[in-house]
């Protein structure tokens, strides 16, 4: 009789440490796939926000005069020695768009005709952009944009330099991330995703970092550079995608870090119950 309530209640105990570790393997695993997808939208965000060109945006008339003028503007634009202020000065005018790589103005489609300065619905335009050299994302920028004598601004030439590396740095750290999370996996276990957190947790502060480079630095070059009458300027999509990932990136941190903390505690005291 003895033996078989020890045996009993032995079958019960385990019974219920199975359930228990069942319905924890359940929640942990949960949280585990609500991280990857959060961690898969916020690279995919990541991604796009570096690849296109409306972190910034300006809305102005367009110029639809051909003249000579215009087109020397143009080609400045375009030309590989353009200084900070030529370029800006052709977005302020010509409809312009910037990324992290690229700078855009809207002008005419056929620039060797000349077109009257009333606006017409015949008339078309077309969106021309340049690429931002490597030597041009390392330059200095000067106290007055323009003037090689007026002096280094440390200020903004390392703004510009962090918002144009940052991105950079947290997509790679996100990609080493799921790397590691794919280890996770084949292992079959949550400890690996302690680093994978805690990569997230980075990634997320080197694209809150480059969205505050960002702003900052547009802030003080439209104190250098007043923007002319009747311009607009707002943040575009590509710069809200970047400031959607960085909240993704840091929940997905979180989750990844509590799931498998908390696994590690639970089956530690798990293994303890069981031995007892």
């Amino acid at each position: 009789m003895g033996g078989d309530r020890l045996e009993n209640k032995t079958s019960v105990s385990v019974a219920s440490w199975s359930s228990l570790n069942a319905r924890m393997d359940n929640r942990f695993a949960t949280a585990f796939v609500i991280a990857c997808v959060l961690s898969l939208i916020s690279t995919i965000y990541m991604a796009a926000s570096i690849g296109t060109d409306f972190w910034y945006e300006y809305r102005s008339p367009v110029q639809e005069n051909s003249s000579d003028l215009n087109k020397s503007i143009w080609e400045d634009f375009f030309s590989d020695e353009a200084d900070e202020k030529t370029y800006n000065d052709a977005l302020f005018r010509y409809n312009g768009t910037m990324g992290l790589w690229r700078r855009c103005i809207t002008i005419p489609k056929n620039t060797h005709w000349y077109s009257p300065p009333e606006r017409t619905e015949s008339f078309d335009v077309v969106t021309k952009c340049t690429s931002f050299t490597l030597t041009e994302q390392f330059m200095e920028k000067f106290v007055d944009p323009g003037n090689h004598n007026s002096g280094i601004d440390l200020l903004r030439t390392y703004l510009w330099r962090c918002q144009f590396l940052l991105p950079f740095v947290s997509l790679g750290l996100m990609c080493f991330g799921a790397l590691i999370g794919l280890c996770a996996c084949i292992c079959r276990s949550l400890y690996p995703t302690i680093a994978t957190g805690i990569l997230h947790l980075l990634a997320g502060l080197c694209t809150l970092g480059s969205v505050s480079c960002y702003v900052a630095g547009i802030e003080l070059l439209h104190q250098k550079l007043e923007l002319p009458e009747n311009v607009l300027g707002e943040f575009g999509w590509s710069f809200c995608l970047a400031c959607v990932s960085a909240p993704l990136q840091f929940m997905a941190s979180a989750l990844f870090i509590w799931a498998a903390h908390t696994n590690r505690k639970e089956y530690t005291i798990m293994k303890a119950y069981r031995v007892a």
